[in-house]
């Protein structure tokens, strides 16, 4: 039943494809898939797919720099003066004082990006260009006050997770890969586009426009040095296993983090409703508080829903950009929360 109804919001709102599971704290339901993976083609989409998680990557770099503060090599406090002390006399007074918390937040004052491309230089580390965001940010001036005013910023996320580079003196990548997928057991997790280039073996990019990308793989992404603010992908059956995990730890129990820092990032700091890559809303439906996310890299997007209380999130992916897929996106969600909670 529930996966005619993926297939009559697919057509209705003209995706490529449609994907989606609901999760308990024990893991991923069965995964519905319907549609193509590349418009104007007859290769299906499989459960065994991979998805651009864009800005859903938000929360696991909160979750990777959890790690370095439960290892007591930073804390949420810790500021860019305090980090990047040999850049420090270069940065204004309100720019030293940006904290981490500041930072995941939203709420540094930072403006929402940087010319993200110009980074992007032949013989250059994504570490090292993370590094060039950190000095060019050096001269920028602060939107507000640090800690007064919510603006969405995914260089805020490029900062963090150069933070995490400058502490451990490994990449983003590689530490998510070892602190974040490794022992959560995601083993299709990675970063960048999807699939070989020229050949549809994974749901291939669609513009809002419903029209495929020229090209597919790797590159075709925002550029790699976002990492932190959203380039990662995976199957659904791992999304879930990193959605589980914030469930249990949800509900006060120890996981890839503590309980502890659990509370930390599924909390908004400064009022508003934004944690650390979470938004945190009150939802009749989840008896309570509910955690969500959107994310798309204009190509791609990804929703997650979750309810601690009453043990169920939904997980919702479609590779194409656009309003359509947020409005199919929201209302897929509806009704897979009906059919799970027929009672309501």
């Amino acid at each position: 039943m529930l996966a005619q109804t993926f297939e009559a919001t697919r057509q209705k709102y003209n995706l490529p494809s449609l994907a989606g599971t609901i999760v308990t704290s024990k893991g991923a339901g069965e995964i519905i898939v319907t549609g193509v993976r590349k418009a104007g083609t007859s290769v299906a989409v499989t459960a065994g797919d991979k998805w651009h998680l864009g800005s859903d990557t938000k929360v696991m770099t909160a979750c990777l720099l959890a790690t370095l503060i439960e290892a007591k090599k930073l804390k949420w406090e810790t500021t860019m003066a305090e980090v990047f002390r040999e850049k420090a006399m270069a940065m204004s007074p309100e720019l030293q004082k940006v904290s981490l918390l500041h930072l995941l937040s939203h709420r540094a004052g930072l403006p929402p990006n940087l010319i993200w491309g110009s980074f992007a230089k032949p013989g250059k580390s994504l570490k090292e260009q993370r590094a060039a965001v950190v000095e060019q940010v050096a001269t920028v001036k602060l939107n507000s006050e640090p800690g007064t005013k919510f603006e969405y910023s995914n260089l805020g996320y490029v900062v963090a997770g150069a933070i995490a580079e400058k502490i451990s003196g490994q990449s983003w990548e590689e530490l998510m890969q070892k602190i974040i997928f490794g022992p959560l057991g995601m083993k299709s997790a990675s970063f960048g586009g999807l699939g070989t280039p020229g050949q549809i073996d994974q749901p291939w990019p669609h513009g809002a426009d419903g029209k495929p990308k020229e090209k597919n793989g790797p590159e075709v992404d925002n550029p790699a040095v976002l990492g932190p603010a959203g380039t990662v992908h995976c199957m659904l059956s791992d999304w879930s296993k990193f959605i589980a995990d914030q469930m249990r730890g949800a509900l006060g129990q120890d996981g890839l983090l503590k309980a502890e820092s659990y509370r930390e990032i599924q909390t908004p700091h400064f009022g508003g409703d934004y944690a650390l890559g979470w938004a945190v809303v009150e939802r009749k439906w989840a008896n309570g508080k509910a955690l969500t996310h959107g994310g798309s890299n204009t190509m791609n997007y990804a929703l997650a829903w979750v309810a601690p209380l009453r043990d169920v999130a939904v997980l919702v992916c479609t590779n194409i950009g656009g309003d359509n897929a947020t409005k199919a996106a929201n209302e897929i969600t509806d009704q897979m929360l009906k059919s799970h909670f027929p009672n309501g």
